[in-house]
């Protein structure tokens, strides 16, 4: 059975502030570091048989530091980078609500297309590492786009807010996923 266990990156700046992120290219803070630094020391290199993860700074830097644990094999993984919001990447709630009343970013990565390609890698995982147990380090909107998926839209997008550093896991049973659980954050106490 393959099984996936995604951790939200840890925080930055840009999160701590309210600032939307979407593509645009943050490192962790220090918060972000040690949120980072409870995973690794949490969970088990003989749990796992391999570490994917987004190429954004944020997501590599928290998967380098849960990698100093764990020491697998990295890969970086297109398919799972944060959705484009377009113009309105580096504004507040506040600053976006008044820009964009209607809640459409000019110049964003329209939903479907985001939801189809993070859909497509999460499928790729499976082609390419059949009957194995990986850990994928991603970003918020992703994690809840597959977490809306799978659910059948019960939680996920527009409906779970997951923190930095969380850990949700799915598996594969009879070719369809399962959500095994989601927004874990025990291990940050």
């Amino acid at each position: 059975m393959t099984t996936i266990c995604f951790i939200r990156h840890g925080q930055t700046n840009w999160n701590k502030q309210g600032k939307l992120q979407g593509k645009t290219d943050i490192p962790l803070n220090d918060t972000g570091r040690e949120q980072a630094q409870a995973c690794g020391k949490y969970l088990h290199a003989h749990d796992y048989d391999i570490l994917i993860c987004s190429p954004l700074l944020r997501a590599k830097e928290t998967a380098d530091i849960i990698n100093q644990h764990l020491h697998l094999p990295i890969i970086k993984m297109d398919d799972f980078k944060e959705r484009s919001f377009g113009d309105a990447e580096g504004l507040t709630m506040e600053e976006r609500k008044h820009r964009y009343p209607s809640g459409h970013f000019a110049n964003q990565e329209e939903r479907v297309d985001f939801n189809q390609r993070v859909m497509a890698g999460v499928e790729k995982v499976n082609e390419q590492y059949p009957q194995q147990r990986v850990l994928l380090v991603a970003h918020g909107a992703v994690i809840n786009a597959i977490l809306a998926e799978v659910s059948n839209g019960e939680i996920g997008s527009g409906k779970t807010s997951l923190m930095n550093g969380c850990m949700s896991n799915i598996h594969l049973k009879e070719q369809t996923w399962h959500i095994k659980d989601y927004n874990q954050v025990g291990h940050l106490q």
